[in-house]
């Protein structure tokens, strides 16, 4: 079953996260990953609001979490960790 990556994310240091999502986004090309969002407009309506929120759609969780354990993600991920305050999570789309 596919899965979406789903983050909630507020960025603090605009030039490092703009390196993190260079190299993000073809780490997350490379498992099967296709964006489906990507910081457009929301609406929250509970819980703490992020004004950045990013959701890709990959074929499986598994695919998700071997990209996000992957060497080029998380050397991705180096540029976001001070860079913004964040939640990621992966979701089971039952189709």
């Amino acid at each position: 079953m596919s899965a979406l990556w789903i983050a909630h994310v507020t960025v603090t240091d605009e030039v490092s996260y703009k390196k993190y999502a260079e190299l993000a986004g073809p780490a997350i090309a490379d498992h099967g990953g296709t964006f489906l969002a990507r910081g457009g407009r929301f609406v929250q309506l509970e819980g703490k609001e992020r004004p950045r929120n990013v959701v890709a759609k990959f074929p499986s969780v598994e695919a998700a979490v071997d990209c996000y354990n992957s060497a080029a993600y998380q050397a991705a991920l180096d540029h976001a960790r001070d860079a913004s305050e964040r939640e990621l999570m992966v979701v089971e789309i039952t189709e």
